[in-house]
């Protein structure tokens, strides 16, 4: 009988009874592994969330100026160009303006907003191919974090 409780004792001993620091340590590292993972993902996701919100602006801003020439056709070749267009507004004066003048003040004011809406470092370029039917080609850049290469959003459209 004393045989009995002598080998009971002996494997209540060898059980473990608690963690070893080596299984700590793995364990904390597994951890840490896992939380740099979800850290770089949610960073990846604020970057596409930063991108996105950019381009919709890009885009918003684009169809404004596709609108504005579409409004006055007449000005034609006076949208081609990196603007700013001139302060000096006719619109709402006691004159009319002039499609040039109005097509200047335009670009001016949308001038402002890109400058206002995205990134600095920003810019806006009017292509118009004459003819006929002129295509007006409008393209807007900006600076992207983490990247070499600007941004862009390119519209092309015929009023």
């Amino acid at each position: 009988m004393r045989t009995v409780h002598v080998r009971a004792r002996a494997r209540a001993r060898s059980l473990p009874r608690g963690f070893t620091l080596v299984e700590v340590l793995v364990a904390l590292v597994v951890m840490s592994v896992g939380m740099l993972g979800i850290a770089a993902l949610y960073l990846e996701g604020l970057r596409a969330g930063r991108t996105a919100i950019y381009r919709t602006t890009a885009v918003n801003l684009a169809a404004d100026m596709a609108d504005r020439i579409r409004a006055n056709r007449q000005a034609r070749v006076a949208y081609a160009g990196t603007g700013p267009g001139s302060d000096e507004s006719c619109v709402n004066g006691e004159e009319d303006c002039t499609p040039v003048q109005l097509a200047d003040d335009d670009w001016f004011s949308w001038s402002n907003q890109i400058a206002a809406q995205l990134p600095d470092g920003a810019s806006a370029e009017i292509l118009v191919d004459g003819g006929a039917t002129p295509v007006y080609t409008i393209t807007l850049q900006w600076p992207e974090i983490g990247q070499t290469e600007p941004a862009s959003y390119r519209l092309s459209l015929q009023p």
